[in-house]
């Protein structure tokens, strides 16, 4: 089907040439001129071939060159005992990406273990369409490897709302949260919080909520989201992992003190030529990090894919290294 749809939009494109010869043929006949077709079409030839080619690149390369980003985030509220704590930020895994090539995803994880991160944080779409995309692999999944484990939330895919056939969602679900909380051992945030603690007592806060979807930006999903819920009782250094950034501008900033929140979903649209990326279309904050005075977004492109390939915009393992303001570094148990 995938080939089928390619075939078809590169004849598509192909068009677009031999209409623009056409409407200059008919003005010219007008005129009383000719008009050669020639050149015509020879950019209809060289657009499919350049089409086709992007294509074949994205799913035979792009998507599998995963590239590790390094961050480091200084706050005043950083305790000095989290001075060097390391967060691998990941997201968007669509594991039925790796249907064709599984043992890609084992060199994702060891992308992944070789940061030896202190906490990893998953911000959500596990899965495309359904649970069941996940189970083929457990075991690999399972090989992720940080001294506080793996925090996650859940993002639009998770919701199975793009699923075809008739299910009961909310089992559904539910389903998918079990199997990361039990089969995967994965703290799964749902509108909730989770406190990691030094042995001198200080102390940063990770919250997660549902997916959080805003008409302000992007494209109507879901909406779950209760950050109110997940932030209460919190205080000193807070870290919010939300699906969607849009819900950065329309409530984090506006309604909150949150300093860091970590982010998925746009995949940069999986296409970037030239610095231009389709994402500009529906996303204010597209990629990489944004600050807003004392509070900062950081948006992970994803490792997996909605359609299978990735055209400069590879998959990304993010690493974050948390710096105190006070240079005085004690430990983190």
């Amino acid at each position: 089907m995938l080939i089928i749809l390619c075939i078809i939009a590169g004849l598509i494109l192909a068009i677009v040439p031999n209409f623009l010869w056409l409407l200059g043929w008919i003005g010219c006949k007008i005129a009383g001129v000719g008009l050669p077709y020639r050149y015509f079409g020879i950019a209809s030839l060289i657009i499919v071939i350049l089409f086709w080619s992007a294509l074949a690149y994205g799913y035979f390369w792009g998507r599998w060159k995963v590239e590790s980003v390094a961050l480091e985030y200084t706050h005043k509220d950083i305790p000095k005992a989290f001075d060097g704590f390391k967060i691998v930020h990941i997201s968007d895994l669509h594991l039925s990406t790796f249907d064709d090539s599984p043992e890609r995803l084992n060199i994702f994880i060891e992308e992944i273990n070789k940061q030896f991160p202190d906490i990893v944080c998953f911000t959500g779409d596990m899965v495309t369409i359904g649970k069941s995309e996940a189970e083929p692999y457990t075991d690999i999944l399972k090989k992720i490897s940080a001294i506080h484990g793996v925090l996650s939330v859940l993002g639009n895919h998770d919701f199975m709302i793009y699923s075809k056939h008739n299910i009961n969602r909310e089992m559904a679900v539910d389903e998918l949260a079990e199997y990361q909380e039990n089969i995967l051992g994965w703290k799964l945030l749902r509108n909730e919080n989770i406190v990691i603690e030094s042995i001198d007592g200080s102390k940063i806060t990770f919250i997660g909520v549902d997916n959080a979807n805003f008409d302000n930006q992007g494209f109507p999903t879901i909406h779950h989201g209760d950050l109110k819920k997940a932030m209460k009782e919190t205080d000193g250094f807070r870290i919010l992992l939300t699906h969607d950034p849009s819900h950065w501008k329309a409530e984090v900033l506006s309604e909150t003190d949150i300093p860091l929140t970590l982010s998925g979903h746009t995949h940069s649209a999986q296409i970037k030529i030239f610095g231009w990326t389709p994402a500009k279309w529906s996303f204010d904050e597209i990629a990489g990090r944004y600050d807003n005075g004392e509070q900062t977004l950081y948006i992970n492109v994803g490792l997996g894919c909605t359609a299978p390939f990735r055209i400069g915009v590879n998959p990304e393992v993010t690493v974050i290294t948390l710096r105190s303001a006070n240079k005085d570094i004690g430990l983190v148990d």
